[in-house]
């Protein structure tokens, strides 16, 4: 695994008091972020399923106004992204106190057209297009909630906001469920598989929201972009492959909504 070569943090086999700070580091970084997100999209998706009319009767916002207040609203759209800014900034702090700084990791200061921009477009066609049929098929079957991307008033500050969103949400997953897990649990002996399949899984625990069929579409997800991650240690395709699909769905839907009869 190249994330994990030339670094000189995997040489040495971790001592028992290590082993154990880096298990309690996983624990509280994933009960912070992502893993306590999983817990609640469980939740979501039993109630969902005891709720009248099942999962398919149910509608999730992604995007929700906060408050009927344009300028209130947008402080606490400002401040969704700030945390997601923050849970990725903790991912890279403790990552850059072991010794993996960005460049490490495949975060290097300049993003490289053929080696991040052009992979990242190919990775998010070949996840969006089938993901957004799987979202269809599921929906038309009733096994999957009706998601609504945005649903942010008319606002002069809806689509950079919705950018915004889409760019801090890829780049929080994106740190924490591979750069940081993965080789946080590479650092405890667990196996290039292992680490992999737990990274896909945490991924698609915390959108199990959306139905069974979003959790098992976002797992295949997170093991496509953990093996890319895994071969190339190239962060930056996964977290513009990753906004890309977000922002597309965001602004998508809020320029379409009414206008295609295909679109829940």
């Amino acid at each position: 695994m190249r994330a994990e070569s030339g670094t000189g943090w995997d040489e040495v086999e971790p001592t028992e008091q290590q082993r154990l700070a880096l298990k309690l580091e996983i624990v509280i970084v994933l009960l912070v972020t992502f893993g306590l997100s999983g817990l609640n999209a469980a939740l979501s998706l039993v109630e969902s399923a005891l709720a009248p009319g099942g999962v398919g009767g149910r509608t999730i916002a992604l995007n929700p106004s906060r408050s009927t207040q344009s300028t209130i609203d947008l402080l606490f759209q400002l401040l969704s992204v700030l945390r997601l800014v923050a849970w990725a900034a903790l991912g890279l702090y403790l990552l850059w106190r072991s010794g993996l700084g960005p460049r490490l990791i495949g975060l290097a200061k300049r993003i490289r057209w053929r080696a991040d921009a052009l992979p990242g477009i190919a990775l998010a066609a070949i996840i969006g297009l089938p993901g957004l049929g799987l979202y269809l098929t599921a929906h038309a079957l009733g096994v999957s909630v009706t998601i609504v991307p945005a649903s942010l008033g008319d606002h002069w500050w809806r689509l950079p906001v919705l950018i915004l969103s889409a760019c801090a949400n890829a780049l929080a997953e994106e740190v924490i469920v591979v750069a940081f897990l993965i080789t946080r649990l590479r650092r405890l002996g667990w196996s290039a598989h292992s680490a992999l399949l737990a990274s896909a899984l945490l991924r698609g625990s915390y959108h199990l929201y959306q139905g069974l069929g979003g959790g098992l579409g976002n797992m295949v997800m997170g093991v496509i972009f953990g093996r890319y991650w895994q071969r190339t240690n190239r962060l930056w395709p996964l977290v513009l492959a990753h906004a890309t699909i977000d922002a597309v769905a965001y602004i998508g839907y809020t320029v379409l909504r009414g206008h295609v009869s295909w679109l829940p």
